[in-house]
């Protein structure tokens, strides 16, 4: 059995459909309840992942586990090692951790230091680990949905500052042959898309696909920052900014890796797009 962490999100449901379409026994876990049905061959439990114990029934008899972490767990909570304690006793031999091309990028960013400790833990667990370093999600774009549906405009920083945004479910497939399959323990693979994209090209990507005109208008760091600061800690969005605004050679490079897993090319934003297409109409 597969248990996957973080079930509702950008990752977790495309992550258990192409389980459970491989024909996998999959547990789904997440704090909330799922929008929909669950996949043929999956079942739900709510759980906690900040709280190691709460995981524990969701656990017993699986084999390998998924885990993603979001929201308030990336502030805080229980120690990794409480998790993966619990993990090894139910049975557990091999973990997939979502971690963020950041942690290699910039080690001493604040806002991923949570993910660092996993990393750490994950690493000296005694498990078959495999971590996912991802680029920045193509699914950031679902922010503009709103101004897009009411004004078919784009307000973002950065204009002309491209990155290899990567596709939520190429990850999913990532992480699904790293779980199912063997020759992918102690491996890190850093996920991206194709081709370094900027918020410009992504809203004349959104245009050609929703077929009509969409604006795009430059936000100032200063507005941006403002914006962001009614959800991030300061630190976060000054981090964020960063990256968005001064990102480094290496986050705008194309890691082949997802293409080296997968056997096909990564998929690029316009594909994405497509798919989320409801989202902006």
């Amino acid at each position: 059995m597969i248990v996957v962490t973080g079930a509702t999100g950008n990752v977790g449901r495309p992550l258990l459909a192409a389980l459970s379409a491989a024909g996998a026994d999959v547990t789904a876990v997440s704090r909330h309840p799922l929008a929909g049905d669950t996949p043929k061959g999956a079942r739900h439990v709510q759980a906690d992942l900040g709280k190691a114990e709460s995981v524990r029934g969701a656990l017993k008899g699986a084999d390998a586990l998924f885990l993603l972490l979001a929201g308030e767990l990336l502030g805080g909570g229980e120690s990794p090692e409480a998790l993966l304690t619990v993990a090894k006793e139910a049975g557990v031999r091999k973990v997939v951790l979502l971690s963020s091309q950041i942690i290699a990028t910039r080690p001493d960013s604040v806002s991923h230091s949570r993910l660092r400790e996993f990393e750490d833990a994950v690493r000296g667990s005694g498990l078959e680990w495999t971590i996912l370093r991802a680029g920045g999600f193509a699914s950031n774009a679902f922010a503009w949905a709103d101004s897009v549906r009411s004004d078919r405009t784009v307000l973002a920083p950065f204009g002309d500052v491209a990155l290899p945004v990567v596709d939520p479910t190429d990850i999913a497939e990532v992480a699904a042959v790293a779980l199912r399959e063997e020759g992918h323990a102690g491996q890190t693979y850093e996920l991206t898309g194709p081709i370094a994209v900027t918020p410009r090209e992504q809203t004349a990507a959104l245009a050609e696909v929703l077929g009509e005109q969409v604006a795009f208008v430059e936000l100032t760091r200063e507005a941006a920052h403002a914006h962001l600061s009614q959800f991030m800690p300061p630190g976060v969005v000054e981090g964020t900014l960063d990256i968005l605004g001064l990102p480094l050679p290496a986050e705008q490079t194309v890691s082949p890796d997802v293409e080296k897993v997968l056997g096909r090319p990564a998929a690029p934003f316009s594909a994405w797009v497509a798919r989320s297409l409801p989202a902006f109409k």
